[in-house]
């Protein structure tokens, strides 16, 4: 009966794992991968980040966008890890997260912004990734039953590796546009709940549409996958509009943005 032998692990590892909280509203999925194990794909993962790109050391900027993150993750609705924000030197207009946590800003990406809620928009948004675990599910699938039994129940390091190397991978590939749109949402929900202005991120949008010349924007550079740059600005206006009345008092701190701008390399 060794045929059954792999069926009845992965039952035996849904049962275990269980489902997981990956959005607002109590949104819960089906996740396999624990976030020890979580965190430490992300943790093995920023080290070969780190070791591939210039990492931007200015401690006032990095101590400004975490203090940023972290009054966002306050708000979001997983905060069983630790998140880390770190900034990447280069003229690339981007930005990534990985699993367990792990959040990159280009700096290239960070002088196309003109106030601190643009800032927290796109924060928000790959906070969002984390949060619905976008990463994990597609890591999941790319790992395969057999070589996700041993990350999970044997803790192998070879299948520590290989999920490293797959996150990697993954990382700069497309995510569904299914997971673009709820990013957008959460993220939305998430930079108003934190005090920001949430106009900031249609501001973002229209400003990265307008760099594309005609080609991809930002978004669609990240994955080619991604819904198109109108239709997401349509929908976060259709959200906005539903989430109102909105909290008093939303900011954008433009003048703050600027001061910490003009430091940038």
């Amino acid at each position: 009966m060794r045929y059954l032998a792999k069926p009845l692990s992965l039952v035996l590892l849904v049962i275990i794992m269980g489902c997981a909280t990956t959005g607002p509203g109590g949104k819960r999925s089906l996740i396999l991968i624990d976030s020890n194990t979580e965190t430490s794909i992300g943790r093995n993962m920023d080290a070969e980040v780190r070791a591939q790109n210039r990492m931007y050391a200015d401690s006032a900027w990095n101590d400004y966008v975490r203090q940023i993150g972290n009054r966002i993750v306050a708000r979001c609705d997983r905060r069983d890890i630790d998140y880390h924000f770190a900034i990447i030197e280069s003229d690339q207009i981007n930005a990534f997260a990985a699993p367990g946590g792990f959040i990159y800003l280009y700096t290239g990406l960070l002088k196309t912004m003109e106030n601190e809620a643009e800032l927290a928009s796109v924060i928000a948004h790959e906070i969002s990734h984390v949060v619905a675990r976008h990463s994990i599910k597609r890591l999941q699938v790319a790992m395969g039953v057999a070589m996700l039994q041993e990350l999970v129940l044997g803790k192998s390091p070879e299948a520590l590796n290989t999920a490293v190397n797959i996150g990697l991978s993954l990382s700069f590939a497309e995510y569904s546009r299914d997971n673009e749109r709820e990013a957008d949402s959460y993220g939305v929900q998430y930079m108003t709940k934190a005090g920001y202005n949430p106009e900031a991120a249609l501001s973002m949008f229209e400003k990265l549409a307008s760099m594309s010349d005609g080609g991809p924007d930002f978004f669609e550079r990240i994955a080619m996958s991604h819904p198109e740059t109108r239709e997401r600005i349509s929908n976060t206006r259709a959200l906005i509009t539903s989430m109102k009345p909105l909290p008093e008092q939303l900011e954008t701190y433009p003048t703050r943005y600027q001061t910490m701008k003009k430091r940038l390399p």
